[in-house]
């Protein structure tokens, strides 16, 4: 669900993740035409690198 926000929304997604600094400046990034792009493919990367975060808290 949160790859559909990351793609749809792309800031939405930081406030989802637990980052809302990161959210506010990716709504700054997607407000412009030009900017919506970059602002997904980081919103995906970051949501990717929360995952593995989750991933190795719970291995320890």
């Amino acid at each position: 669900m949160r790859l559909l926000i990351a793609f749809i929304l792309p800031f939405l997604t930081f406030f989802t993740i637990g980052r809302p600094i990161a959210g506010i400046f990716c709504l700054i990034l997607q407000v412009t035409l030009i900017g919506w792009l970059p602002a997904t493919i980081w919103a995906v990367y970051a949501l990717s690198q929360y995952k593995t975060d989750v991933k190795l808290r719970a291995f320890r």
